[in-house]
């Protein structure tokens, strides 16, 4: 029997997970044995040990998902959309111990996972479910003959999943790649690798053969890079940093130019014109830089409010976030509002852009500061008349931190907002049809809401533009980065 880690979870239940490597079905330890540990943010403290993959338990990884292709690719579409729906069940079924896993090695609110992330992943993977029996071609006329196209699994794929909403983002993944007849190796983020172990378990409860699935733990340094450069990985999928991002191309394009997709960072704009719904503005601004502490790629990080309700934006902002207070604590418990962010490192990182913000000329409306002495715990921040160079206005923090700044009119705004780097997400307020049409078009940006921040569906792609990344999660066009496209053509001889 593989080790064991025990976690105490919500309303003190117990939940216990392998510590190994899930390769082939089976949970082992590391080849060389290393390990990785993993902390509680909301202590500090250790949480335990668990098995770190190096070169080699990648390469295990990977023979085994060749041979679990080899199973899977004939496996019908009906077949494999029945296991999906059974991974879907049980992880409906296994809500309570996964939500507390995320909210003891990740700090997201277990509220937060049991009653969105979760529910979305589940959701994900029915979808994909309907989409496996589906994987059609096209018929075509061309000179001389006619042709038809095939839509083909890749093979051997990988996903590289990060630390905010772990199980949901994985999913993304998972459900696609699966449904198109995959194979797929994910490594989960050193910083909340339990919901991984745990997910493995249900896996292998599903029915899902041997090798169609592994999931292995370890840095990214070591397994990440390993993945990244092996030759018979063909696919390769990361949701991270742009840093992180570069590296991943670069190693495509020294080993085996594997397909790469990539949902890298955002600094999403939120647009508040003078017509707008201003209570619906203010809740979902809010809601769009303090949910899972800002930790979110897709987070409204830059507030452009139009001059004519600026100062009444500002103070009526304060007074929300006045009226709102924050309990910070335990994610586990119902009643916290805040947990911690995801790690010291994490923490750090924060409280050095809030200093930048205070010396960059920006007005400090509240937070400002660390909350506590025990755990990764950050007030609810936001600046007022923020530069547009500022550092804080730039710079995505991934933290909850919101630059506010004003505009004039709507082609200012536009420039504005897409005088950044990324363009990922976006947001627009405002009661104009016409006018949200028009701006919704000219953001440079992945998606645009309007009335409203995120929105996530499982129909509807998302994914970024410019150095937020390429490819899409969900939607029907997610499906076009796990397959390939092969076309066959018949030459039709002239009657003589």
């Amino acid at each position: 029997m593989s080790p064991s880690l025990t976690i105490i979870g919500v309303q003190g239940r117990q939940v216990t997970v392998p510590t190994g490597l899930f390769i082939h079905n089976e949970f082992a330890p590391s080849t060389t044995g290393q390990t990785l540990a993993v902390e509680n943010p909301t202590t500090g403290e250790s949480l335990g040990t668990i098995s770190a993959a190096g070169p080699e338990d990648i390469d295990r990884a990977v023979q085994s998902a060749k041979a679990g292709f080899e199973t899977w690719k004939s496996v019908s579409g009906p077949a494999k959309a029945r296991l999906l729906l059974k991974l879907a069940d049980l992880i409906e079924q296994d809500v309570q111990n996964l939500g507390s896993l995320e909210a003891v090695d990740a700090g997201t609110l277990y509220t937060d996972s049991v009653g969105l992330n979760i529910p979305q992943a589940v959701g994900c993977l029915r979808y994909y479910a309907g989409w496996a029996d589906k994987m059609d071609g096209k018929s075509l006329e061309m000179d001389g003959g006619v042709a038809y196209t095939h839509r083909e699994p890749i093979g051997v794929c990988a996903a590289i999943v990060p630390w905010n909403a772990p199980l949901m983002i994985t999913i993304w993944k998972l459900a696609p790649a699966l449904a198109a007849g995959n194979a797929l190796i994910i490594k989960s983020s050193e910083l909340s690798p339990l919901y991984a172990l745990r997910l493995a378990e249900l896996v292998k409860e599903a029915g899902i053969p041997a090798g169609v699935v592994n999931i292995v733990t370890g840095d990214g340094a070591s397994a990440g890079q390993a993945l990244s450069e092996h030759m018979e990985v063909r696919k390769l999928a990361f949701t991270g940093s742009s840093v992180a991002g570069r590296k991943i191309m670069q190693a495509a394009s020294r080993t085996n130019l594997k397909k790469v997709s990539l949902e890298l960072g955002g600094k999403g704009p939120s647009i508040v014109f003078d017509d707008c719904d201003l209570e619906n503005a203010l809740l979902w601004t809010r809601i769009g830089i303090t949910a899972n502490n800002g930790q979110i790629c897709a987070a409204g990080s830059r507030i452009y409010v139009q001059d004519g309700i600026y100062d009444r934006f500002i103070e009526a902002y304060k007074q929300a976030a006045a009226n709102a207070p924050t309990v910070a604590g335990n994610p586990l418990d119902t009643a916290t509002t805040k947990g911690p962010v995801v790690s010291c490192a994490q923490h750090q990182k924060v409280m050095d852009y809030i200093r930048q913000g205070k010396q960059s000329g920006a007005k400090l409306l509240f937070g400002g500061e660390q909350i506590g002495k025990k755990g990764y715990f950050v007030q609810n921040t936001a600046f007022a008349d923020v530069p547009d160079n500022a550092t804080i206005m730039r710079e995505e923090i991934f933290g909850p931190v919101a630059s506010i700044a004003k505009f004039s009119t709507e082609e200012e705004v536009v420039a504005k907002a897409n005088d950044s780097l990324h363009g990922l997400s976006a947001a627009i307020f405002t009661n104009d049809i016409s006018r949200a049409h028009r701006v919704a078009k000219a953001i440079e940006s992945g998606q645009v809401t309007v009335n409203a921040w995120a929105m996530l569906s499982p129909n509807v792609p998302f994914g970024g533009v410019k150095e937020s990344g390429f490819g899409r999660d969900m939607g029907e066009e997610a499906l076009d980065g796990w397959t390939t496209v092969k076309a066959v053509k018949y030459h039709i001889f002239p009657r003589l």
